[in-house]
């Protein structure tokens, strides 16, 4: 046997499974991997991703804090001053139309068109440095006066930007791929601030960023299927048996739901249905961003004032606060998990509808981020549906807010560890693995819209 074919058929063998094992030669992706750790370049690049983290962590702190407080003072402490118990009818309206007037001018004059357009979805590229004063003042106006948004995607952008902007100043890491690889780092530490874990940040990155894609979901999809309906045979067939075989979990104290076949039939019927919604909303969104795009004042003026107006006739409807529409509903989201049962359903069903259409105005309207809201709407739903025999409350929200994160997002993945970390209860697990895998297969199976059109940038951000 020639030399060279002999050391062909050794590298063939050597990617053979176990082969490393019997030969004692390692992959050569080992070795790549092995190579790359060892390169100074790399390790200065993780160095600075580390100490990126603290001034990322402590801007997004300031950047939450100050949206916060704006929002109290507009849709609290300003009616409160005016005898106000709950913001009046007509309060959304000037302060969307104001909001609307202002990231229009935003987006039309200043570099980077205040961020992307959030029908898109989540943003997994580095952000340019002059893009920020833009992305920051676009969110700053429209969240606290109303958008129907959430602010991860801004954040996204705040920590990826400034990742950008140290990376240029290092001579090493001012190259494309340096300037992603911390970028994307600089993007995780504002994740993690937002959701407040860590490795909610890293899963939702590597989904985000499509490392593997499509083989990722084609690899993921069956294991978290399978994962999902195994935990329901296990659980249930140690219910059955009264046996234990020990697990890690403990005892926290707090009522856990037990599942049912209820649930778990439900759990599909619903999940089918909040992503065929949850498609039709950003569908939508993206008609009205192409709508927007060769107007961006008229048409960002005009999207946000009919968000104004959903909120209006919430109000007028269920005599709720028009907060409820008029926000991202991660608040609200709160209040209806630590009470379900105070939401009528009449109230659940007007939310609903006036919040999904505000949201898809907003999301090719204004900016800011898809999360909350969707969370928000697919929790209402699971409140709302609660009812139906066999299907609690607590595993109804479950899965809405599962099935919801899965067809707004993409990101089956992340929608489970997000609604695992919201929730804080193992016992609802698998409807929530089993509503996000069965939203995502169905969203992808939908017809795709065509491509959003990139928002104006007339100074060209750099």
């Amino acid at each position: 046997m020639p030399e060279a074919e002999g050391r062909g058929v050794a590298r063939e063998r050597a990617r053979e499974p176990g082969a490393a094992a019997s030969s004692g030669t390692e992959p050569e992706e080992a070795d790549r991997l092995r190579d790359l750790l060892r390169s100074p370049a790399y390790q200065k690049a993780l160095v600075l991703s580390a100490l990126i983290g603290v001034p990322v962590s402590f801007a997004a702190f300031w950047f939450l804090a100050g949206l916060h407080a704006l929002e109290r003072l507009m849709w609290t402490d300003v009616p409160a001053r005016l005898g106000q118990g709950i913001p009046p009818w007509w309060w959304p309206l000037p302060l969307l139309a104001v909001a609307g007037l202002l990231v229009g001018l935003v987006v039309k004059h200043l570099p980077g068109a205040g961020g992307h357009i959030p029908a898109a979805g989540l943003n997994a590229k580095g952000t340019k440095p002059s893009a920020l004063p833009g992305v920051v003042l676009a969110a700053f106006i429209g969240l606290p006066l109303g958008a129907t948004l959430g602010p991860e995607a801004p954040l996204i952008a705040l920590g990826s930007g400034l990742a950008v902007l140290v990376a240029q100043q290092v001579r090493t890491l001012n190259t494309a791929d340096g300037k992603a690889l911390v970028g994307s780092a600089g993007a995780a530490a504002a994740l993690a601030a937002i959701f407040g874990n860590p490795l909610v940040a890293a899963v939702m990155l590597i989904e985000m960023a499509g490392v593997g894609a499509p083989q990722l979901f084609v690899v993921i999809l069956p294991a978290l299927l399978s994962s999902g309906i195994g935990a329901i045979v296990f659980t249930g067939f140690g219910r059955w048996t009264g046996l234990s075989t020990g697990n890690l979990s403990l005892d926290v104290g707090a009522p856990v739901p037990r599942l049912d076949a209820g649930d778990v039939l439900w759990a599909i019927v619903l999940s089918v249905g909040i992503a065929v919604a949850m498609h039709t909303i950003v569908a939508t969104g993206r008609r009205v961003a192409r709508f927007v795009a060769g107007r961006p004042v008229t048409g960002a003026v005009l999207c946000a004032l009919a968000a104004g107006v959903c909120a209006a006739v919430y109000t007028l409807t269920a005599d709720r606060t028009p907060a409820d529409v008029a926000s991202s509903g991660q608040g609200t989201l709160a209040v209806l998990a630590q009470d379900p049962h105070a939401w009528g359903a009449g109230a659940l069903i007007a939310v609903l509808l006036c919040k999904g259409v505000a949201y898809a105005l907003c999301l090719g309207g204004l900016r800011g981020g898809p999360i909350f809201p969707a969370l928000f709407l697919g929790a209402a739903t699971g409140v709302l549906l609660a009812p139906l025999p066999g299907l609690g409350v607590v595993p109804g929200m479950a899965a809405g807010m599962a099935a919801a994160a899965a067809a707004t997002l993409r990101l089956p993945v992340s929608s489970v560890v997000l609604v695992a970390l919201v929730l804080r209860s193992e016992s609802v697990m698998p409807v929530v693995i089993l509503a996000s895998v069965v939203s995502f297969v169905t969203v992808q199976l939908l017809p795709a819209g065509r491509p959003l059109p990139s928002p104006a940038d007339p100074k060209g951000a750099t």
